[in-house]
């Protein structure tokens, strides 16, 4: 697995730039990079996405292969180093708590792991911020973090119509 996808990256492209019913083959795309080995995310985010009640909910619940096992011991390690780095960090308490609780810190468990690139829409912040944030975290454990449109960019995706 080359890339793993943070929820944002599902979400943000059903309700904005790639609506299900505006550019079906985003989606299409999607599943081919799975197929292909490249493209997947983990357990938890899958989970996140099928509590919806909505297209995305139905269309991670038709694809549950593509959210790969993130509970196995290496990976279970490096979220144990995530975590206490985290809670050691001089962060905003919430903030801190609510990453802490949610599918981030095993992404980048897990990519780590892999050697994977995570794919976020999360921006990096200044080292001294206060909040906790998916690219900060990534740089500081060494995992490739990108954008969804530079990831496209590196799949070399094309949404073209056809005549």
């Amino acid at each position: 697995m080359k890339y793993l996808l943070d929820a944002n990256t599902y979400i943000q492209a059903k309700n904005f730039y790639y609506g299900m019913d505006i550019c079906p083959a985003y989606w299409d795309w999607l599943d081919r990079q799975f197929q292909a080995g490249l493209v997947a995310s983990v357990q938890m985010i899958g989970k996140e996405l099928k509590d919806g009640h909505d297209e995305l909910a139905a269309w991670a619940k038709a694809r549950s292969e593509h959210f790969i096992n993130n509970d196995d011991t290496e990976t279970q390690s490096v979220f144990s180093e995530i975590v206490q780095s985290v809670a050691a960090g001089d962060y905003n308490p919430g903030n801190r708590d609510n990453f802490l609780a949610k599918a981030d810190p095993w992404l980048i468990a897990k990519a780590k792991t892999l050697g994977a690139t995570v794919v976020t829409h999360e921006a990096f912040l200044a080292p001294n911020t206060k909040k906790v944030k998916v690219p900060n975290i990534c740089l500081q454990f060494g995992v490739p973090c990108l954008d969804t449109f530079q990831f496209l960019r590196e799949l070399d995706a094309r949404f073209v119509l056809e005549h």
